[in-house]
Order: C-alpha cells, then structure tokens, then sequence
C-alpha cells in the first residue's frame, strides 16, 4: 500500500515511516500542508497520515480542503491534542480515525491496517508482464517460473515498474516514489539499482523487459 505522512517533526517522521516501510508499506513523507494538499490531490495514495499542526497550512485546513473536492482519501490525523473538542474538529473535519501523540507504534500499525481495510479496493493478486510476475502478497517473484531473490529496494523499483509497465518514468519520479526524495544528486543511486535489477531480471532471459529511454528515464515494457 502506498501512504503519504505529512510531518514536520523529523524525528517521528523518521520513526514512522522506518515502522511502516518494515510492515511492507510504501510511503512518502512531506514537511508542510501545502506539500500535503498537493501530493493528496495528485498521487495515488491509499491512506494519509496527516499531522495537525504542520507549517504553511494546518492538518485540518488540508483536510477540510480535500474533503471539498470530494476526494475519498482515508486520513489518520495526528496530533498532540487530546481534549475531546479537538477529537470532534478533527473528525468533522473528514478524518476517518483520530491518534494522540506520544502514541505506541503498534497502534498506529493496527489502525492503519484498520484504515487500509476499509473500502480500498484490494490490491491485484498478481502484478504481471510477459513471463515476470510479482506476487504483492507472498512478495514472490519468478521470470519464467524461476524465482528471483531481490532486497527490499529492488522489489519496491521493481513493483513500481510493474505497476506502470508500459510508461516512461523519470529518475526524478522514480526517486519521489521509491526512495522519497526529490533531488537530483540522488539519480545516480537509481541508476545503480536499475543495473542491479535488470542483472536479475533480463540478464539471464528473454526478451529484455526494462529499457532505458536515454535523456528522459526507463520504461518497463515488451519489446514491440
């Protein structure tokens, strides 16, 4: 599942995304509300945790206003607020659930899994293209029947592949999703593990599914 955490704080922020990436998670972490807003209303999230008090525009605020634009997003708000009159702003405001900070990470694991279970279209059995195929459930993948052993980064480039098989994606995208940053330098790391990755996927069969389109990014596809 893929999950944008909007906090300031850095280190919750480091604390729950290290949490939630070892529950195999995807996540995005922003700093602010306006970057909240923006990557809620844009990306394909499954869930937002959205703490309330964020610089440039509060939770509630950012809330309120993808709750205006109709956009069914579940949200967990944090918060260090804990007076019932906060818990019932925040939950008029359109949040689904409502947790307090100082919190134990084991809550907010079992709410998130409460939060992704209700009404969120349920993930395909199998992500698939030509004989390559990752299983999301047992995170099992085989090229032509045979598995291949990848590290956790492999598999999240490789199903963010597969989940646009067929686009063309910039390094710059590829590290917004995969690693959560947004600076340039960074494409180097990318590259690398690309390298990494087709050696585990193409080197040994046919025909070669991950192409680099030169100047712009990789696309992973069937030859035409």
């Amino acid at each position: 599942m893929r999950i944008l955490l909007a906090e300031d704080e850095h280190k919750v922020a480091s604390f729950i995304q290290r949490g939630l990436e070892a529950e195999h998670h995807a996540l995005d972490v922003v700093s602010d509300g306006e970057a909240a807003l923006a990557r809620a209303t844009d990306g394909d999230y499954d869930l937002l945790i959205l703490d309330v008090m964020l610089p440039k525009r509060d939770g509630l605020s950012v809330l309120k206003a993808l709750r205006a634009r109709r956009l069914t997003l579940p949200v967990l708000l944090l918060t260090a607020r804990d007076t019932v009159a906060d818990k019932v702003a925040g939950l008029d405001s359109g949040a689904d659930d409502y947790l307090t900070k100082p919190f134990a990470f084991e809550e907010l694991v079992a709410r998130v899994r409460a939060l992704l279970r209700r009404g969120v279209p349920p993930a395909p059995a199998v992500l698939q293209l030509a004989d390559l195929r990752l299983d999301p459930t047992t995170r099992e993948v085989t090229r032509a029947g045979r598995r291949i052993d990848l590290t956790a980064k492999e598999y999240a480039l490789l199903e963010f592949f597969l989940r646009r098989a067929g686009q063309v994606v910039s390094r710059a995208v590829i590290a917004h999703h995969v690693w959560g940053v947004d600076f340039d330098t960074f494409t180097n790391v990318i590259d690398v593990y690309v390298n990494y990755l087709r050696k585990k996927i193409d080197a040994d069969f046919e025909p070669k599914l991950l192409h680099t389109v030169r100047g712009v990014g990789y696309v992973l596809k069937e030859p035409a």
